[in-house]
């Protein structure tokens, strides 16, 4: 698949981000390389980059609900730095199969990287009202209770339903009332 044809138009609007690994590789089932991507979106929002709103990690892809004046940016700046962090994690770690396939199935034309970690593009949806900010924030939340891994949202460590249940989350957030 090539270059999204997904926009974001950056005025500040809130957007559903889906962004998926390379060949959809169980990556993230990694405690330490999930932690890579929520220190990462921890840090993008304390820094004011992006306010976070929902977010969820699952072991092949991350959805969140955010703004930001630069989304495009953004993203961009967060997948090339989570990328760097976990393939240097592996090199030193492993397992050395994600990294072969990571080789193996990077795009031809990035001839400056050895390895893909993120698929292109990361699907922008602009959210347009209420109705379907909390829609997206369902969604995001229920991924997990979904697949099966958990009987309810909150009990998915890497995801902020725990703190639209009341409880503190591993990310800071910017929490909607919905």
């Amino acid at each position: 698949m090539g270059r999204s044809r997904y926009k974001t138009f950056d005025s500040g609007n809130t957007y559903f981000i889906t962004s998926s690994v390379i060949n959809w590789l169980p990556l993230f089932a990694i405690p330490q390389c999930a932690e890579i991507v929520v220190d990462s979106l921890a840090f993008m929002h304390q820094d004011g980059r992006m306010t976070l709103h929902a977010w969820v990690i699952m072991e092949t892809h991350i959805h969140v609900v955010a703004s930001s004046h630069d989304m495009s940016s953004q993203v961009r700046n967060m997948k090339s730095f989570t990328a760097k962090a976990v393939v240097a994690y592996l090199d030193r770690n492993g397992p050395s199969m994600f990294l072969n396939q990571m080789r193996f199935y990077k795009k031809k034309h990035k001839c400056d990287q050895a390895y893909q970690v993120w698929q292109e593009g990361f699907h922008p949806e602009q959210i347009l009202d209420e109705v379907m900010m909390s829609g997206k924030i369902d969604y995001v939340h229920y991924n997990p209770v979904k697949r099966g891994y958990v009987d309810r949202p909150e009990h998915w460590r890497y995801s902020s339903a725990r703190d639209y249940a009341g409880d503190l989350g591993l990310v800071p957030i910017e929490k909607l009332v919905l």
